[in-house]
């Protein structure tokens, strides 16, 4: 497993999403390590420079807490999660609680709550590298993971091509059930949210995201974030990482 690691101070490990790596926190990093944190980000396994280990987020509590084990002792660590990674941070804080002191979830899916509007994605995998795969990546990236057009710059296109192309968990379909729902409940760290506003995966149904996180006994708060899409933490970084700051300084 690849593991990168900048600054000093309390150990904060970041999650990326799926079909990503540790890039999807680019924008995050130096601002979190300035705000005094030791930041931790892996390319999960089965993602980016990863080896796989399994099928779906259910099967990465261990390796990762015997990696976690590994780099940190028994020092307890914040954990932040984007999409497919709060689930990953979820179920390691379910078993193995000692370990997470705090989660934050961003994008969450298997909540309970789920839009309507359908989601329905441009082809890409037969396309060679040139124009036409990357008109299919900005399309992609303005369907589910960003708002605002300007937000699908040259770097986001580059990332998430280059993620995609190296996603080897492509099976997975643990998120379509609610499995975030039933696990929340058994959490015993405090909990908080930061959503995009706009995030596609709860259009239209964003005012149930704060009961669905109250599943977890120790939900403490919920921000939302204007003019951000699902990939809140690329889209509208200044405004994401002041929250996670805030979240984190509970």
């Amino acid at each position: 497993m690849v593991w990168r690691c900048w600054g000093e101070g309390d150990p904060l490990v970041l999650f990326h999403g799926g079909s990503g790596s540790w890039t999807h926190w680019v924008r995050n990093i130096g601002p979190l390590v300035s705000g005094g944190r030791q930041v931790w980000v892996p390319d999960l396994p089965g993602f980016g420079e990863s080896a796989s280990v399994g099928r779906d987020a259910d099967a990465l509590p261990a390796p990762m807490e015997r990696a976690l084990a590994e780099l940190l002792g028994d020092r307890p660590v914040d954990i932040a999660g984007f999409s497919f990674g709060t689930m990953v941070g979820a179920f390691i804080a379910a078993q193995f609680p000692q370990r997470v002191r705090r989660l934050v979830f961003t994008g969450a899916p298997a909540l309970g709550v789920r839009s309507a509007h359908p989601i329905e994605l441009q082809a890409w995998a037969h396309l060679p590298p040139g124009p036409e795969l990357e008109a299919a990546m900005r399309e992609n990236l303005r369907i589910l993971m960003l708002s605002e057009p300007d937000s699908i710059d040259a770097l986001a296109v580059a990332l998430h091509t280059a993620n995609l192309q190296r996603d080897r968990m492509k099976r997975r379909r643990i998120s379509r059930t609610e499995i975030m729902k039933e696990t929340l409940p058994s959490l015993r760290c405090p909990v908080h949210g930061i959503w995009g506003e706009d995030d596609v995966l709860h259009r239209g149904v964003q005012d149930r995201l704060p009961q669905a996180l109250a599943l977890a006994p120790g939900f403490v708060s919920l921000v939302m974030i204007p003019g951000a899409g699902h990939w809140a933490p690329y889209e509208r970084p200044q405004a994401y990482n002041a929250a996670l700051l805030s979240a984190l300084a509970d």
